[in-house]
């Protein structure tokens, strides 16, 4: 049974670690789900989830909003969403700013990001056969084809970003998977970002849409494949996150100039950085 916020306080303690789970997804590579670990909250928040499906819809027209209301853990749910958006907006402007003005340092960051959850991964799919390493391939393949496609481009954006929506709110529940790193091995993270910063309505509409269609779908789908193909699962995930390092590598544009000493030099401390974050976060996680 979750636990529903019952004083301010509990709201407020809630709402805090909803922000911290909305600064998590915001960064690629920490995942909000094991922020909700860290807290003590991942239980509560599945057991919301599992509640927001079409049947609810039931109580509603049954028993009125209230029950509705309660059925869905709706107090719980706020608070917790709302501490998550404030964060996102406020994020929003942090990393974009940090991305314009120190773009390769960040990139390298998340590299480091990617590469230690690429070592920490490993151990969860276990003995490696040749059927993970086929599903390692094809993750591997098909992130690889979306950094070298551009799906942005033309009248089908708003289409991809409802889709992005659906598959980075999957993510957000996930201990170890980070919907931010979603967006960006899909192409569309500093489109949302921006979109969050400048508040532009279609976007955002949009891509909450697709998160909300995911919620009711997906969620329950990826977590059935979690439970039932924990492994495999992951062997297909840890091929994904190795294929972002081609969209991460901070000099595959041709307007980005070659490094020099000094930057490579740079870059490097920022990718350790970012591996000790994930490191950090790993630990924190398991105690």
């Amino acid at each position: 049974m979750t636990a529903q916020p019952s004083s301010m306080r509990s709201r407020v303690v809630l709402f805090l670690k909803g922000m911290a789970m909305g600064i998590a997804d915001s960064v690629p590579g920490v995942s909000g789900g094991t922020i909700a670990v860290i807290s003590g909250i991942y239980e509560d928040l599945l057991n919301a989830l599992k509640q927001c499906h079409p049947l609810a819809l039931k109580v509603l027209w049954k028993q009125g909003p209230r029950a509705f209301w309660q059925q869905i853990h709706g107090p719980f749910l706020l608070t917790l969403l709302a501490g998550i958006l404030l964060s996102l907006v406020l994020m929003a402007n942090t990393v974009l700013y940090l991305l314009d003005t120190y773009f390769e340092l960040v990139m390298a960051f998340f590299m480091g990001l990617v590469l230690a959850s690429c070592w920490l991964l490993r151990a969860d799919a276990g003995s490696w056969s040749l059927f993970k390493t086929l599903l390692f391939v094809v993750g591997f393949a098909l992130t690889a084809a979306t950094a070298l496609l551009n799906p942005m481009a033309g009248s089908t954006a708003l289409v991809y970003i409802f889709f992005s929506g659906m598959i980075a709110i999957c993510a957000m529940i996930l201990p170890g998977i980070s919907g931010a790193f979603l967006l960006l091995l899909l192409g569309v993270y500093e489109y949302v970002l921006g979109a969050l910063r400048s508040f532009e309505l279609d976007v955002i509409i949009v891509f909450a849409l697709g998160c909300a269609i995911g919620l009711l779908s997906f969620a329950h789908l990826l977590s059935w494949t979690f439970r039932y193909y924990r492994e495999q699962s992951y062997a297909f995930i840890i091929g994904m996150l190795a294929a972002s390092l081609i969209v991460l590598w901070p000099w595959r544009e041709a307007a980005v100039p070659p490094p020099d000493a000094g930057m490579l030099l740079a870059a490097t401390l920022c990718a350790l950085l970012g591996g000790g974050v994930i490191l950090g976060f790993s630990r924190l996680a398991r105690r």
